[in-house]
């Protein structure tokens, strides 16, 4: 079953233009991974600091998959050390209705 997974996270104050660089750098290897329907970046309009991934996937094995090659990558070690605190992940199964 297809899932949207947001993914939320403050930069550091420091590294925004950075992390925003990066972003526009991993973008484009997510969107081709097998199992990724679409994804992108978000600033909240009142503070740019707080961003918000959004991606749909085929199944939340999919995304798994996924963020573990990130990891093996040490692309979310690098995302990490630009942010405040961990990411917050949410999962949501789209309903027939």
């Amino acid at each position: 079953m297809s899932v949207m997974v947001l993914l939320e996270f403050r930069s550091k104050p420091d590294c925004l233009e950075r992390l925003k660089e990066k972003l526009a750098e991993w973008l484009p290897d997510t969107r081709s991974y097998e199992g990724c329907s679409g994804t992108g970046a978000y600033s909240l309009t009142d503070d740019p600091h707080l961003l918000v991934m959004v991606e749909r996937w085929e199944s939340r094995e999919h995304y798994e998959r996924y963020r573990n090659w990130r990891a093996d990558t040490g692309v979310r070690a690098q995302l990490v050390a630009m942010l405040e605190g961990p990411p917050i992940v949410r999962y949501f199964e789209q309903l027939d209705a």
